[in-house]
C-alpha cells in the first residue's frame, strides 16, 4: 500500500495515498475581482478602491489575465468537471457585462463546467455598481449573493457603506424580478450600538425582500482594518448573546435552515454548492489577484513536465514532487497579478504537510451541522479514522461530538464552541 511519511505530533497513523481518489473529489472555481468604490472599515478581503481616473481598458487587461491564469491551471483539472464557481471581491459586479460575456465565453473554452453548475456573484445594492440583473443572468450566472449588511440606515454609515436601506430592499427585489431563482443576503449583527430589535429587523426585512438564503454572522473586528485600529464599541456579551438566540429562532420560524455556522438555506432553496465544497475539503481552482486555490494532484499529472509556461499546469516546489493535497495563492496586487509574460505567477505553491491535513479538514468539515463521514474524512485526507481516535474520544466525553460508525459531527454545544473542538486537532 503506498503511504507517505509518518505523521508527527504523537500522531502514528500514514497516508494511505491510495485512499485519494482524485476523480471523485469536487471541482470548483473561485474568480477574485478586486476592485471596490470604497473601502469598508471592517474589511480585511483582498480589496483596492477604484481610482477616479481608471481607465476601462484596466478591465479587458484583467479578464485577459483571469483567462491566462484559467489556461495555465486547466491540467489541474485532471479529468473533472467544474461544479461551481463564485465570483468574489471587492465587488464583482463592477466589472462591465461585456467583459463577463468575454470572461465566461473563455473559461467555457478553457474548463469542461458540468451542466448544472452553480455559478454564484457577489453584488452590492447601489445601482451604480451593477448591470441590470437580467443580463448577469445571460451570461450564466445564476445565484447572486448581495452585501446588505444591515438595512438600518445609521448602522450601513457605521460600516462605511454606500447604499441606503432602500437600495438594499430594491436590489434584492429586483434580483428576483429579474429571473434570479437563488437570492442569498449578508447580514451583519453584534454591530456598534445594535440593539436586538434592529437584528431581528434586518432578518425579517431581508426575508420580506425576496432572500431565499441568508448569510447572517457576527461583526468581527480584524487585523488590517480600520476598526482594528480605532476600534468601535460592540454589544456586551450578554447582549451578542441575546442577538444570536432569538435571531436563531427568528431563522427558524422564517424556514430557514441552519446547515453550517452562518449559512441559512430557504425553503425554496438548497446550500451554496461551492461553499459546501469548501467546507467537505473539496478541491478548487482560482483565478485573480489575491486568489487562493486547493488541488489534489495524483500520478498522472506528477509524471508530466511541469515547466514556468503558459501551458504548465503548476509549479511545484521539490524535485521529487509527491501525491497529495497542494494549496497555492497568486499576487495580491492588481497591477502585480495583471504583470506576467505567460501567465499570472503562482506565488505560494505548497504541500500539505501530512500533519497538517487532519487541522485543515476539521477546521471546515465540522462547520457543517450535520459533520462529515468517516469515508469523506478518509478519501480527502488519504488517513484512516483510527489516526485521531483519541482526540475524537477526549471530545465525545466532553458532550461536544458526536460519534457513530458512519459520521463524526458536533453536538449543539460543539457549535456553540467550535473553537474548542478544533484545538485538539492543531
Amino acid at each position: 500500500m503506498p503511504v507517505s511519511d509518518s505523521i508527527s505530533n504523537g500522531m502514528t497513523d500514514v497516508i494511505h495515498t491510495d485512499l485519494i481518489e482524485v476523480s471523485q473529489i469536487p471541482l470548483a472555481l473561485y474568480i477574485h475581482i478586486p476592485w471596490c468604490v470604497k473601502k469598508c472599515p471592517y474589511c480585511d478581503f483582498n480589496s483596492h478602491e477604484l481610482a477616479n481616473d481608471s481607465p476601462l481598458s484596466m478591465y479587458e487587461d484583467y479578464v485577459d489575465a483571469l483567462l491566462a491564469d484559467a489556461k495555465m491551471q486547466r491540467a489541474l483539472m485532471q479529468g473533472r468537471q467544474i461544479g461551481s464557481v463564485f465570483i468574489g471581491g471587492g465587488t464583482p459586479s463592477l466589472l462591465p457585462i461585456a467583459q463577463y460575456q468575454r470572461l465566461f465565453k473563455g473559461l467555457r473554452h478553457c474548463f469542461d463546467f458540468a451542466d448544472d453548475v452553480e455559478v454564484t456573484m457577489e453584488a452590492n445594492p447601489g445601482t451604480l455598481e451593477h448591470a441590470p440583473f437580467s443580463e448577469y443572468l445571460a451570461v450564466g450566472i445564476n445565484r447572486l449573493s448581495i452585501g446588505v449588511q444591515s438595512f438600518a440606515a445609521d448602522k450601513l454609515q457605521t460600516l462605511g457603506r454606500i447604499h441606503d436601506p432602500k437600495q438594499a430592499m430594491s436590489a434584492i427585489k429586483s434580483a428576483r424580478a429579474a429571473g434570479f431563482e437563488r437570492v442569498n443576503v449578508d447580514l451583519m449583527h453584534g454591530l456598534p450600538q445594535q440593539t436586538l430589535d434592529e437584528a431581528l429587523y434586518d432578518i425579517q426585512t431581508a426575508h420580506d425582500s425576496g432572500a431565499t438564503h441568508l448569510s447572517w454572522y457576527q461583526l468581527t473586528i480584524e487585523p488590517n482594518t480600520v476598526f482594528y485600529r480605532n476600534q468601535p464599541v460592540l454589544p456586551d456579551e450578554d447582549r451578542l448573546a441575546d442577538i444570536e438566540l432569538a435571531g436563531q429562532d427568528l431563522l427558524q420560524r422564517l424556514g430557514y435552515d441552519n446547515y453550517e455556522v452562518s449559512a441559512w438555506a430557504g425553503r425554496s432553496d438548497v446550500p451554496c454548492r461551492h461553499n459546501i465544497n469548501y467546507w467537505q475539503f473539496g478541491d478548487y481552482l482560482a483565478i485573480g489577484a489575491g486568489a487562493h486555490g486547493k488541488v489534489t494532484l495524483d500520478k498522472s499529472i506528477l509524471n508530466k513536465n511541469a515547466s514556468n509556461t503558459a501551458d504548465s499546469g503548476v509549479w511545484l516546489d521539490s524535485e521529487d514532487p509527491v501525491i497529495g493535497i497542494y494549496r497555492f495563492s497568486k499576487s495580491r496586487l492588481p497591477k502585480d497579478y495583471m504583470s506576467y509574460q505567460y501567465a499570472p505567477k503562482m506565488i505560494g505553491w505548497r504541500h500539505i504537510a501530512p500533519d497538517e491535513l487532519v487541522s485543515e479538514f476539521m477546521l471546515n468539515g465540522l462547520r457543517i451541522h450535520e459533520g462529515v463521514t468517516w469515508t469523506l474524512f478518509e478519501q480527502r485526507t488519504g488517513l484512516s479514522r483510527e489516526h485521531i481516535t483519541t482526540q475524537v474520544q477526549a471530545l465525545v466525553s466532553r458532550g461536544l461530538l458526536m460519534d457513530s460508525a458512519e459520521r463524526l459531527k458536533p453536538t449543539a454545544l460543539g457549535r456553540r464552541y467550535l473553537n474548542q473542538i478544533l484545538q485538539p486537532f492543531l
